[in-house]
C-alpha cells in the first residue's frame, strides 16, 4: 500500500499534468480548427490557450467543491493538513495552466497579443 506522501507527491504531479495537457491540447486542437476555418492558428491558438487556463484550473481540481469544503475545515476547525495539500493542489494546477500557457505562446511566438 502506497504511503500517504508518495499518494500526495502522485496527486501534485498529475494536477500539474493535466492542467498542462488541457491548456496545450485545447490549443493546438483550435489551431487546426483555425486553419480549416480559415483563420490565424496561431493568434486563436494563444487566444484559446488564455481563456483555456481557468477551466483547466477549475476541472484538474475535480470541480472547487471539494477544495473549498477542505479549506473551510482548515479554518473553521483549525485542521491545516487537509488545508495545505489542497493548498499544494491549486498551486500546482495553476503552475500547469501557465507552464501551458507559456509553452503556446512561444510555440506561437512571443511578438502576438
Amino acid at each position: 500500500m502506497p504511503s500517504t506522501g508518495s499518494v500526495f507527491f502522485h496527486n501534485i504531479i498529475m494536477d500539474f499534468c493535466v492542467s498542462l495537457g488541457m491548456v496545450v491540447g485545447g490549443a493546438l486542437l483550435g489551431g487546426i480548427a483555425a486553419v480549416f476555418t480559415h483563420g490565424a492558428p496561431m493568434t486563436t491558438m494563444v487566444r484559446l490557450a488564455g481563456q483555456l487556463k481557468i477551466w483547466a484550473l477549475v476541472s484538474t481540481l475535480g470541480g472547487t467543491m471539494d477544495t473549498l469544503r477542505a479549506i473551510e475545515s482548515g479554518v473553521l476547525e483549525r485542521q491545516l493538513m487537509p488545508m495545505g495539500k489542497q493548498f499544494a493542489y491549486l498551486v500546482a494546477a495553476f503552475l500547469g495552466c501557465q507552464l501551458g500557457y507559456i509553452l503556446v505562446r512561444w510555440m506561437a511566438g512571443n511578438d502576438l497579443p
